[in-house]
């Protein structure tokens, strides 16, 4: 071995080094570890919740999988283990910020507030936040819940919505808290609550796994417009810069719409339910470029970057 070859190999393998050395945050901690850990939901669906297998699946465990297998690939290594942690809308941000969980993979709105605490990838669903109610019972807007009981989830931005909405139009609503989706929809199936706020996406879940699907309505009125995004820590460039650029890579290919079609037009498991949820304008237009604004007034006006005739499509299909 010559010289000149000893020293070309030391400089590869010192180079190898500082590269390694240079990894920090969860890249680090998935090269050092091995592993991943997702926090993952029980019933949210269709983006993360378990079938009858006790398995979690869903639009957001798919999407946080595309992101574990780019970070495998980035760093070189054979397998990554993932493990699935289950959280709460109460917990999810405070088991992020311990380092509990690498990413939440749930349905998890952006706003700027949580953005103080951790950070978000770019916006993988847009809702509106509407009210479920009983059919026959002669709700059509959050104003016709004055003086009547109310439930939302805990740990939601529905919840502290409805609380300052409640105050502001002087509705004396009482406000009921559910631990969850399923506890909060079995106070409205009861009788307890007179309607269910939460986002219209998880509200047309409920409905359609319920046992009487028709004796339900969502109203039209939209009391706000939010992105769902998938969370992780804040101040970890290198992870952010790998998030971003594989969900944005797999946002405007094909199979994104492969996937789309899986979780929100087809039946999904375990019942074989079938959400008929064509594509918001607003989502189709944030896909075509990508960002992880938590402002809601973005997606309201970036529904206008639509083609007029992608627009009347999605109405036709509704």
């Amino acid at each position: 071995m010559t010289l000149k070859t000893l020293l070309a190999i030391l400089t590869c393998a010192a180079s190898v080094s500082a590269a390694a050395q240079e990894l920090t945050g969860t890249l680090a901690k998935i090269k050092r570890t091995g592993a991943i850990t997702l926090g993952v939901r029980d019933a949210s669906v269709p983006f993360s919740y378990l079938d009858d297998k006790q398995q979690y699946l869903g639009y957001s465990v798919d999407l946080c999988m595309k992101i574990v297998t780019a970070a495998q690939k980035q760093l070189g290594l054979t397998s990554v283990k993932v493990t699935m942690n289950p959280v709460t809308p109460a917990n999810r941000i405070p088991l992020m910020a311990n380092g509990t969980i690498d990413l939440e993979c749930g349905s998890a709105t952006n706003n700027a507030e949580r953005q103080k605490q951790v950070a978000f990838a770019p916006t993988m669903f847009v809702v509106a936040n509407k009210l479920l109610v009983k059919k026959g019972s002669g709700i059509r807007s959050l104003a016709d819940m004055k003086g009547k009981t109310l439930v939302a989830t805990a740990g939601t931005t529905t919840l502290k919505q409805m609380t300052i909405l409640n105050s502001e139009m002087n509705l004396g609503m009482t406000i009921m808290i559910g631990k969850d989706h399923p506890e909060s929809f079995l106070m409205l199936e009861t009788g307890r609550a007179a309607a269910q706020a939460n986002d219209d996406i998880l509200l047309a879940a409920q409905v359609a796994a319920s046992k009487n699907p028709g004796d339900y309505e969502i109203t039209k009125e939209a009391l706000s417009v939010e992105p769902y995004g998938i969370m992780l820590r804040r101040d970890d460039p290198a992870f952010k810069q790998l998030v971003d650029a594989t969900l944005t890579r797999f946002y405007q290919s094909e199979d994104f719409k492969k996937l789309y079609d899986k979780w929100f037009m087809s039946p999904i498991p375990p019942k074989g339910i079938n959400l008929n949820f064509p594509m918001p304008p607003q989502l189709q237009a944030v896909l075509a470029k990508p960002t992880d604004s938590p402002d809601p007034a973005a997606y309201v006006a970036s529904a206008a970057a639509v083609p007029a005739a992608q627009q009347a499509a999605a109405k036709k299909k509704k």
